[in-house]
């Protein structure tokens, strides 16, 4: 069973430590490190293996001052810091940031001329003459970024306000609150070229490969220097949503106010309130509260221990200056994230907005609570041990990309010096991580279920690909080594690989995966026959509706839950949820790693 180290405890006062990168950042005093309120209330969702608070807000109680303990210290603090050039390597690819001077959005569908649509220059930041390297600032406040349902109604009034100053800023500011929404919209919706790589015709996307993570730490960890500067707090930091704890899997009850900044009328209304599902097929399932909240640690069990044990399975494929990004996203981007955005999504709106669609996401504050959550999963991963680590190849290392600070400053910054959260002056408040323990279980040992079907079902090579999923597929598929030994299991993985998926761009995607499930009734995401899913959000392409990509799903421990070790061939079985109609899949194959 995986489980997280105790992160050690700190003497009470100010330190000042200094890292590799000759900076300093300074940690304030325990006594003046921010108190979070936590309700004292029961919630109605209960169970014997979960239990389930109430959003907190509505009481005066407080947690213990936080100190150390409360504070997940990745990797012991900075003590494995590198220290790399921010020169690229000589005959290197990595992919440039972008000249935004050249930006240029497309239109989207179900909007007339005239309409608040990323049209023409609608969806780019405001443009600058002179762009700074960052330098990390010297004697920087240490930041805790704290959990959304745990916040004090002091810390709500902050939130609200720094939000609303962004809203107040003018419109032209890079600052303003839309403005920044540009930003996420820019890089992921077709705005941006890599003309500054030299291939002025491919368009920079940040999802779908290893980009993702590195990119949205950056863009958070620059709103939060925005936000702390307008409200003159340098302590302020960005709340985390935290859905993948049972008292956190619902939208926290001050972004229903109307009256405050954080509020966003383009919610799905009858998400207010619910229990969020983070396996969203894009209309609302048939399950009671109890069985979301047990169905939701079994995915982020899924999606953050088992097919996350190699970096390429978290991060996702590589994606270097010529290419596009066709290898595929990362465990936790295909699900929670994706879902999450289309789950909060307005069913009522053409595409899904706001969070329901990438060029829209930016305009609801929730966004970057989300999105700070998924960060937190980057420093949760790497504390798991073994090949949790984070990628080494140069040209992912030196990646660059382009925001702007709080003075309005546009700065380049490179994704080697964004790998240490504590680097970049914060941290996350400590919580229960209650999905460590909720592995899924088998419906019953399931080995030898290819050999009882082997006369049922088509083998691998008789099946006529490209498949299009506009129906249930199952297929045998070859392993390539049965009954590994332990060794053999520690030194490679065993990946089931989705190969070259087909899809509509501008819809909301997915469908899942099982594996040895031989009933039509097909498992539910807490038992181990369900392998993962497949998820893609809505967005625009250059000159082209449809993508291609990739999904991978770990096996090793799943075919030891399911007694299949010995298993020459398993069954795939994938189902079509949304947007599968028009979906193909050039092959399905298995791997060592």
């Amino acid at each position: 069973m995986a489980s997280l180290p105790t992160p050690p405890a700190t003497a009470a006062g100010a330190t000042t430590k200094t890292y590799s990168s000759s900076f300093t950042t300074t940690s304030p005093a325990v006594s003046s490190w921010p108190v979070f309120a936590q309700s004292s209330k029961k919630c109605s969702i209960k169970s014997l293996k979960h239990k389930v608070s109430c959003n907190a807000g509505s009481s005066d109680n407080s947690l213990n001052n936080l100190d150390r303990r409360n504070v997940l210290l990745g990797l012991g603090g900075l003590a494995g810091a590198v220290n790399l050039t921010s020169v690229p390597s000589v005959g290197a690819s990595p992919l440039a940031a972008p000249d935004i001077s050249k930006c240029g959005t497309l239109p989207l569908s179900g909007f007339k001329p005239g309409e608040d649509t990323p049209t023409g220059g609608d969806c780019c930041p405001p443009d600058s003459s002179q762009i700074l390297d960052f330098e990390f600032p010297k004697n920087q406040t240490f930041k805790v970024r704290p959990a959304a349902h745990l916040l004090s109604p002091k810390y709500i009034e902050k939130f609200n306000l720094a939000i609303k100053r962004m809203k107040e800023l003018p419109a032209d500011d890079p600052r303003n609150f839309l403005q920044q929404a540009h930003i996420h919209c820019a890089y992921c919706n077709g705005a941006y070229t890599q003309s500054s790589s030299g291939f002025p015709d491919i368009e920079i996307q940040i999802h779908n490969s290893w980009l993702f993570f590195p990119f949205h730490r950056w863009y958070l960890y620059f709103y939060e220097r925005i936000m702390g500067s307008l409200i003159d707090d340098p302590t302020f930091a960005l709340p985390f949503w935290n859905w993948d704890t049972p008292a956190g899997m619902t939208i926290p009850k001050y972004f229903n106010n109307e009256s405050s900044a954080l509020f966003d009328p383009k919610r799905n209304q009858s998400h207010l309130q619910a229990v969020i599902d983070l396996g969203y097929n894009g209309a609302d399932a048939d399950t009671t509260d109890v069985e979301k909240v047990t169905n939701n640690l079994a995915i982020m069990y899924r999606q953050m221990v088992t097919n996350a044990t190699d970096p390429t399975s978290f991060f996702g494929g590589e994606y270097r200056a010529g290419n596009e990004p066709i290898s595929g996203g990362g465990s936790v981007e295909q699900s929670p994230h994706t879902p999450v955005h289309r789950w909060v999504g307005d069913t009522r709106e053409p595409n899904g907005e706001d969070l329901g669609n990438f060029y829209s996401a930016g305009r609801d504050t929730l966004f970057y609570c989300h999105h700070s959550n998924v960060d937190r999963m980057w420093s949760l991963w790497k504390m798991l041990g073994g090949k949790h680590k984070d990628i080494t190849d140069e040209d992912w290392l030196n990646t660059s990309f382009v925001f702007y600070d709080e003075k309005k400053n546009l700065v380049r910054v490179y994704v080697k010096d964004c790998l240490f959260t504590n680097q970049l002056g914060y941290d996350y408040q400590r919580v229960d991580v209650p999905w460590l323990k909720s592995k899924p279980v088998a419906r019953v040992p399931r080995g030898g279920v290819a050999k009882k079907l082997a006369g049922k079902i088509k083998q691998t090579k008789d099946v006529s690909f490209p498949v299009k999923l506009d129906k249930t597929v199952k297929v045998l598929v070859p392993r390539p080594k049965k009954s590994r030994s332990k060794k053999e299991k520690e030194d490679k993985e065993e990946i089931l690989v989705v190969q070259g998926i087909s899809y509509d761009s501008e819809k909301y995607v997915k469908f899942d995966v099982y594996v040895n499930d031989e009933d039509d009734d097909v498992s539910a995401p807490d038992q181990t026959e369900f392998a993962g899913s497949f998820a893609q959000l809505p967005h625009k392409h250059k000159g082209k509706s449809r993508s291609k990509t990739n999904f991978r799903a770990g096996l090793t421990e799943l075919l030891e839950e399911l007694g299949a070790d010995d298993d020459e061939n398993v069954l795939v079985t994938v189902v079509p949820r949304s947007g599968s109609e028009d979906i193909t899949i050039d092959d399905i194959k298995i791997i060592l790693v």
